[in-house]
């Protein structure tokens, strides 16, 4: 039987940053692995992957970004920018005593990692990129908004509670194969959104589809270990268009690239497949 989303919420612990209370997972013990989701996510997309993790002998460590999740959501919208996310992030990482980290991220933790990676290139010990936004050629978000008032009702509609479950089983339509999710599943996505936490994804609908930033230059500066696994099937994230420039510009191995049978969301997907790649990259990055 699956977990309950509010099971999962009563493990959380809390940590105040500059703007607000992140709520997090802190599980097991030895090298950490940080674990961060995207957009509109939370760390309940890692929930299967998480205990898989800490049996092998690591600490994790999968924060609800602010904005997201069980966190908290304060008013305004440039607080959401991929800027503030990091320097949040790593606010968390301080205050938990952690220096480095095996670095995991999705979607658009991606972009949050690439703003971590321009002030703190040192932290992060190897680079996971599952499903991740890196550069413009892969991108293909679900939609574009520009800012204003039509934003702010399809904002409304996300949380109202009458769309709310049409348009999640929308982004499950295009992020899953096949929508193999539970209703108690679904709750860990859902309830976050009936919440009111919608001020992060208005940013990221309204500005960051419309401009993706140009990371290209931190990217190129990477110098730790990358590995990337991928859904094939993705089409928000494509991996082929940007294959190329990827592993060029990470200097990233053939046998570190592993695309697997799966759409956007690989951790709900393969979580088992997804777990061992991790473990095995890890392993032998040391």
């Amino acid at each position: 039987m699956s977990e309950s989303y509010q099971n999962f919420r009563d493990k959380q612990q809390s940590f105040t940053t500059s703007d607000g209370v992140i709520r997090y997972i802190d599980q097991g013990d030895g090298e950490v692995l940080l674990l961060l989701h995207g957009v509109p996510a939370s760390s309940w997309l890692y929930r299967k992957i998480i205990p898989i993790i800490t049996r092998a002998g690591y600490r994790v460590i999968a924060p609800d970004m602010l904005g997201y999740g069980n966190s908290g959501n304060p008013d305004g919208y440039d607080l959401y920018n991929p800027a503030n996310h990091a320097r949040r992030l790593l606010e968390l990482m301080d205050g938990l005593g952690i220096a480095n980290w095996h670095h995991v991220m999705h979607d658009g933790g991606g972009l949050w990692t690439w703003e971590m990676l321009k002030s703190a290139p040192e932290r992060a010990r190897c680079l996971i990129m599952l499903n991740t936004i890196i550069y413009e050629e892969g991108f293909h978000p679900p939609m574009r908004m520009e800012p204003g008032l039509i934003a702010k009702i399809s904002m409304w509609m996300y949380r109202n509670g009458v769309t709310t479950g049409l348009l999640l089983k929308s982004l499950f339509r295009e992020g899953l194969k096949k929508n193999i999710l539970s209703k108690e599943e679904v709750e860990g996505y859902r309830k976050p959104l009936l919440e009111g936490k919608t001020h992060s994804l208005y940013y990221f609908f309204t500005q960051t589809c419309n401009k993706l930033p140009d990371n290209d230059a931190v990217i190129r500066k990477v110098k730790v270990p990358v590995a990337v696994i991928w859904g094939k099937h993705d089409d928000m994230l494509q991996w082929e268009p940007q294959k190329e420039k990827v592993m060029e510009a990470m200097h990233i191995l053939p046998e570190d690239v592993h695309v697997i049978d799966a759409k956007h969301f690989i951790q709900e997907e393969k979580p088992e497949e997804v777990a061992q790649i991790i473990l095995e990259f890890v392993g032998k990055s040391g």
